[in-house]
Parts: structure tokens; C-alpha cells; sequence
């Protein structure tokens, strides 16, 4: 930890209970037709963490401004949901809670969560099409999962899109990197296989949350 980015980076991790409960339903992401969706397979959905319960909401579509995202901003994406078995698994319960917690968030508190396995089908695939980027939320977990068969993927963080990252780390499994996403900027490196023979990936989910949120559910 750097003592600079007390409040707006944390790495922590989950239990390898936990990782191993949310592992295998990366083996069942489906491709999508964006324009990223040949190598970055992505389940998402949206749950309220209520009285320390996954609650699951009818929103499925997924927008960013183009501000925001030059890749593919204001595009409405709509991505299959995470599978039920995933959403009321114990593990997701405690990436939730770990969540919430580590951000001091209140009850009833609106989660987008991205279930991401990025495919290394090229000689250098991109991690994060966008580059040097924020989200638009107050709060952001990267939380790494699964890497096989790859060198590269590194988070990669900047105080601001011009300066060189100050941080740069591989998630191993079950790290998890809080961010405060309007304080500072995130990328990652590009990944690339080591056996060329056998395929490459590395699974992540993504949390996001904006603060007051809650306010809608009163």
C-alpha cells in the first residue's frame, strides 16, 4: 500500500473458498457480437447487496458515454446475465460483502458487476481496448481470478492519463484492486500466450457502484 493512495487504493483478496466456487462458470461466458466480443467473453448483471444478500435486478443494458469510453461509448451493450448459480454462490456473497464493506457503502447498495474472460487470440491482445481510462463510477474492484497459459495483464494505475502509472501489478487469484475510479485512471497490459500450442486467458470480475444509489430504492 502507498501511503498517498490510502483512500483511494486498497488490494486485498478473497478466500480460496471463494475462488474456487467462482472459477468454473468462466469456462460458460459467451462470446458477443461487439466489438470486442470475439476475445473478451462477458457475462453482467446488476444486484442490490441487501442485508447481506445478492439481490438480483431486471437491468441488463450497459452504457458508457463516449467521454468516457472512445472505444465504444454511448453503445447500449446488453451481455447474458451472470448464471444463477454464480449470482447465489457463497463466494459471490463474499466478493459483495467485501465489496461494500471495504467501501463503507450502505444497505441496499446497486452493484454492476462484468464476469470478463480475456482471450489472447492475438500476438498482443488487448486487455482494455480503451487504454487510459476511467469508468464513471465512485468505486471500481478488479478482481483476478484465473490466468492460464499467459505473460502480461498487469493492472496498470495513473493519477492522472498523462503521467506514467504509479502502480503496476498482475492480479494474482483472488487479489482484489479497490479503486476510487473518479480520483484516478486504470489500464492494463496487453496479454500474449506462452505455449502458442495451447490457449491463453485471464478471468476478472469487475465491480462497480456509484454512491447514492440507494436513494432509488426508498
Amino acid at each position: 500500500m502507498l501511503h498517498s493512495h490510502e483512500k483511494t487504493l486498497q488490494i486485498t483478496h478473497l478466500s480460496g473458498e471463494a475462488i474456487n466456487q467462482l472459477s468454473p462458470s468462466f469456462q460458460l461466458l459467451p462470446s458477443t457480437k461487439h466489438a470486442d466480443g470475439q476475445y473478451r467473453l462477458r457475462r453482467y448483471s446488476v444486484i442490490r447487496f441487501d442485508n447481506d444478500q445478492v439481490v438480483v435486478t431486471n437491468k441488463h443494458d450497459f452504457v458508457q458515454s463516449q467521454a468516457i469510453n472512445h472505444f465504444q461509448g454511448d453503445v447500449v451493450r446488453q451481455f447474458e446475465p451472470i448464471l444463477d448459480t454464480t449470482l447465489e454462490s457463497e463466494g459471490m456473497r463474499e466478493m459483495c460483502r467485501l465489496f461494500v464493506e471495504s467501501n463503507q457503502l450502505p444497505n441496499g447498495q446497486e452493484i454492476e458487476i462484468h464476469q470478463i474472460r480475456i482471450t489472447a487470440i492475438f500476438d498482443e491482445t488487448e486487455v482494455a481496448p480503451e487504454g487510459v481510462h476511467q469508468d464513471g463510477f465512485d468505486h471500481i474492484a478488479l478482481i483476478g481470478i484465473g490466468r492460464y497459459n499467459i505473460a502480461g495483464g498487469e493492472i496498470m494505475l495513473y493519477n492522472d492519463h498523462h503521467e506514467a502509472p504509479f502502480f503496476r501489478k498482475v492480479l494474482e487469484n483472488g487479489e482484489v484492486a479497490l479503486l476510487a475510479d473518479r480520483q484516478l485512471w486504470h489500464n492494463a497490459c496487453p496479454i500474449r500466450t506462452l505455449d502458442h500450442e495451447q490457449e491463453g486467458y485471464m478471468d476478472v470480475f469487475v465491480l462497480t457502484a456509484k454512491e447514492g444509489i440507494d436513494e432509488f430504492h426508498s
